[in-house]
């Protein structure tokens, strides 16, 4: 008998959607709930391992739930849902805590990068690797869609679920990564040595999915590239770095290798130009459908209770065994 395939990914509200989330991320998360059993969580637990606004952080949920709805994801298909409506998320984070070692903590590069040193980082923002251990092992999930920068997380939780599993019986599923190969990595725009982000602090770099079309035409149109004027895919060039970010979001836009559009094009303006046509009409209705989702927000958090309310079936379930198993009395 084949084992069903069951999904998890979750995304923190922490700034607008980018292009680059949906092409490294989200559209892949769309083609998903078609094959498997999906479970897609808005990580706002997460967004408060660093200092949020209330006001602020509650827009960008509801910006960010309409934005997965817009993309096609389909609750009457994949479950859909914030973290925090599903107490057993913190629940089980507790006993993730109660698995992991400080050491395998330590180790991980958020905590490295943001926290480590700071008299003022918040104790979560050590600890929440378990808590996304946590997240993905409550759905008893196959698969998890994970970037470059989120595999070591992934390979503590499945290193979590087999010493838990080892020394308690039988609880968790082991999740397989599943990284796609084409639109990975999408670079800002202005600087395409790093991500493009939609926790970045300036926004010329960015494209997001509510900009309107002269606004994508123009950042664009600003796009760095480099002197020389010839377009050729070449990602580990430090002076084509800028071009071939270009040209990768125009294969991840129209399911095309890099090189082979490069082929087409022999100056910048040419290629600029046509990458805008498509980015607008890959774009233009998604940011539509947001405005229209976000003209009825008590729906919106009405069909996000409804997600919560599915997703509970299945966490309190696999957070009874987890309990029990490790003799904690129910």
């Amino acid at each position: 008998m084949t084992e069903t395939k069951r999904v998890l990914s979750g995304i923190a509200p922490s700034g607008a959607p980018t292009l680059g989330n949906y092409l490294g991320a989200l559209k892949f998360w769309v083609e998903d709930q078609s094959s498997a059993d999906c479970f897609y969580c808005i990580v706002d637990l997460h967004a408060i391992t660093v200092d949020q606004s209330p006001s602020v952080l509650k827009e960008q949920t509801l910006e960010l739930a309409a934005s997965l709805l817009a993309i096609g994801l389909d609750p009457k298909v994949s479950t859909i849902f914030i973290q925090s409506q599903v107490p057993e998320h913190t629940q089980l984070g507790w006993l993730m805590e109660s698995t992991a070692t400080f050491g395998e903590l330590s180790r991980m590069t958020q905590f490295k990068d943001k926290g480590k040193g700071s008299n003022v980082t918040r104790a979560s923002l050590f600890t929440y690797p378990a808590l996304m251990a946590a997240d993905i092992l409550l759905y008893q999930t196959t698969h998890v869609p994970v970037g470059d920068d989120q595999k070591q997380h992934l390979e503590l939780t499945r290193d979590l679920a087999l010493r838990f599993n080892n020394k308690y019986g039988e609880t968790f599923k082991v999740p397989h990564p599943e990284i796609p190969s084409v639109g990975a990595r999408i670079m800002d725009l202005q600087d395409p040595k790093r991500k493009m982000s939609k926790s970045s602090e300036t926004a010329a770099g960015n494209i997001y999915l509510t900009d309107e079309p002269d606004t994508i035409r123009k950042k664009i149109q600003r796009a760095v590239t480099d002197t020389e004027n010839k377009v050729r895919f070449d990602p580990e060039s430090t002076q084509k770095a800028g071009v071939s970010n270009l040209l990768t979001i125009f294969g991840a836009l129209t399911n095309r290798h890099p090189v082979e559009i490069a082929t087409n094009y022999s100056s910048y303006g040419t290629l600029k130009g046509d990458l805008i046509e498509a980015t607008i009409e890959t774009l233009e209705p998604i940011r539509k459908r947001i405005a229209e989702l976000r003209c009825d927000d008590a729906a919106l958090i009405g069909t996000l209770r409804e997600g919560a309310h599915k997703a509970q079936l299945v966490a309190r379930d696999t957070f009874d065994k987890a309990k029990e198993a490790m003799g904690l009395i129910a």
